[in-house]
């Protein structure tokens, strides 16, 4: 059962058990509910034959103390038991949407954008939050309740009974038809409130394109384009609700004029007496109110299907997974006949093999579109290659749990991110045990100290959303300053230097090649003279390592190196 639940509404097994408590604290209370209702009738029964006197009023007053009392020891209980523990619920989900994305393949990110992922961790945990707290179990205790009060009813008179409780099946099967219905105009509307949602924060995070170009007016137009079908999404999907928890409701309103018409004629034929006359008619129209709210909550539950399946999308995503321990002789990367394309199906290396030796730097060039960041990002297994096979020092690294293999890599991406914090924890990020020492020493070799020293607290200054108060350049040498801390025996560098001038551009290479004794170096870049150096240079080109050697040989024997050296010579003799 606890299984079932887990997968049904992407819980976590303390939230499947915490369920199943608050639909039982559900059906506690319904029943109690009912309490008042059976004291009403006897005591309707004793006042029609004049039995109620000091003893019987001393009963009925301590009958409806015990029911009060009752009533508030359910509802506390329930309220305990269904809202308190699905607000830790929420919480459980988000950390468990988070730490799965964490772990999941970076392929599956190519799938979706920010909005939507966004959209499953707030938006889809607010909705599972609100169907626990209000809906599944109100629902289960509704319908637990009514099977147990209408089988009392029929112990009491079949007839009555079947005259109260026709209409239930009916008026659940009429909402359960609309399920298919709800879920596509559900699903419609998740899909376009991740559009605007993406739309909104693109327009955010672009504005400066779009004044720089004129453009706003145009997007904007766009945006409201996409508001407007959010809107009418959110209406179309109320309105398939309301239509069929309407007629829901009608039809149990059917229920008491059935049961006033049946007991009437039985009545009438002495069949029965006023008293059960009165019982039922009491007991349907306590019946039919909490239904009236669980046939509304059957119709949330139903809309919830589309939040949950996309929960379960990222939670039953497979991971990476691997060993927990390196075991490389040395770091030598060592690419065998790899293959890889992405999920779009484009094919980005069809027979790739190269070695990026230990105490050498082995630069990768090549036309955009090659592969060089590809190839970089599978040294790291960001993704998994779709054949071949990559080692580090022997080791098969798809063999290996990935934050382990990262402890082995230090990496300077080609877009940096940076966290509004101080550039001192900015960092720190490389180790975070390192000593502020340690961090300013790496600093030092990024050339961080020139920009450092003319900020308000120097290294202690916030540098805002992504570091949006520093420049490109100094953004860029604060990503290297994380990998020089670091200290990893792998460095990979996409495009590293190329938010830098001349100057910088230079000091870094220095203090790279301090760094980079006995350490395997694998450097991305479109910039010929930084890669003069370079011990290789492993040439991509429509998917296939198409020339390797160091620049001198490639120069002599290659063609697609010499040629690139060539157009960039000329591209720096050009002038406006």
């Amino acid at each position: 059962m606890i299984e079932i639940l887990q997968r049904r509404f992407a819980l976590s097994r303390q939230g499947a058990v915490d369920l199943i408590k608050g639909c039982a604290a559900c059906v506690v209370q319904d029943i109690s509910l009912m309490c008042p209702v059976g004291l009403m009738y006897y005591f309707v029964i004793d006042t029609m034959n004049g039995a109620v006197n000091g003893s019987r009023t001393v009963f009925y007053a301590a009958g409806v103390f015990i029911c009060l009392c009752l009533i508030w020891t359910a509802a506390r209980f329930q309220y305990n038991a269904t809202y308190l523990a699905t607000y830790v619920e929420s919480g459980v989900r988000r950390i468990a949407l988070a730490e799965q994305l964490r772990k999941i393949p970076l392929s599956f990110f190519g799938k979706k954008d920010i909005a939507d992922l966004t959209n499953s961790i707030m938006g889809d945990c607010a909705a599972l939050e609100t169907a626990f707290s209000h809906f599944v179990p109100s629902l289960t205790g509704s319908i637990i309740s009514t099977v147990l009060i209408g089988s009392c009813l029929f112990a009491y008179d079949w007839r009555m009974a079947l005259a109260a409780v026709w209409v239930l099946p009916i008026a659940f099967a009429v909402t359960l038809f609309s399920a298919r219905i709800q879920e596509y105009f559900k699903s419609r509307s998740v899909t376009a409130n991740v559009a605007l949602e993406s739309g909104v924060q693109e327009c955010i995070e672009c504005l400066q394109d779009l004044k720089a170009n004129n453009a706003e007016g145009d997007y904007l137009k766009g945006l409201n384009e996409r508001i407007d079908r959010a809107e009418s999404g959110q209406i179309v999907t109320e309105f398939g609700t309301a239509l069929f928890v309407v007629s829901s409701t009608l039809i149990l309103k059917l229920g008491i004029a059935t049961v006033a018409l049946t007991g009437s004629a039985l009545l009438i034929r002495g069949e029965i007496d006023i008293p059960l006359f009165f019982m039922f008619l009491l007991a349907a129209s306590r019946l039919y109110s909490p239904l009236e709210g669980a046939l509304q909550n059957l119709a949330a539950v139903i809309s919830t299907r589309t939040n949950i399946k996309r929960m379960n999308e990222i939670l039953e995503y497979p991971v990476q997974t691997g060993e927990n321990r390196v075991t490389n002789q040395g770091c030598d990367i060592v690419f065998d006949h790899v293959g890889f394309a992405y999920n779009t199906g484009r094919t980005v290396l069809k027979d790739v093999s190269f070695t990026a030796k230990q105490g050498e730097v082995t630069a990768l060039v090549g036309p955009s579109g090659g592969g060089k960041t590809t190839v970089s990002r599978l040294a790291a297994r960001f993704w998994d290659i779709d054949r071949g096979k990559i080692t580090v020092g022997g080791m098969d690294i798809s063999k290996i749990e990935p934050e382990t293999l990262l402890s082995l890599y230090s990496i300077v991406f080609q877009d940096v991110t940076l966290f509004n914090n101080t550039i001192m924890e900015n960092i720190r990020i490389g180790r975070k045990d390192a000593a502020d020492e340690e961090v300013m020493e790496a600093a030092r070799l990024a050339n961080c100290d020139e920009f450092t020293k003319k900020l308000p607290r120097g290294y202690h200054s916030m540098i805002g959303e992504n570091g949006c108060e520093l420049s490109g350049g100094e953004r860029q040498r604060v990503s290297i300053a994380r990998a020089f801390l670091k200290n990893a025996p792998i460095i990979l560098l996409d495009e590293a230097t190329a938010s830098l001038d001349v100057e910088n551009e230079s000091q870094i290479q220095t203090a790279l090649s301090r760094l980079i004794k006995d350490k395997t170096v694998l450097v991305i870049a479109h910039r010929m003279r930084t890669v003069s150096r370079a011990d290789k240079v492993v040439v991509l080109s429509d998917g296939i390592a198409a020339e390797q050697g160091t620049p001198k040989e490639l120069m002599n024997t290659g063609r697609i190196y010499p040629h690139m050296v060539r157009l960039q010579a000329m591209s720096q003799r050009w002038g406006i």
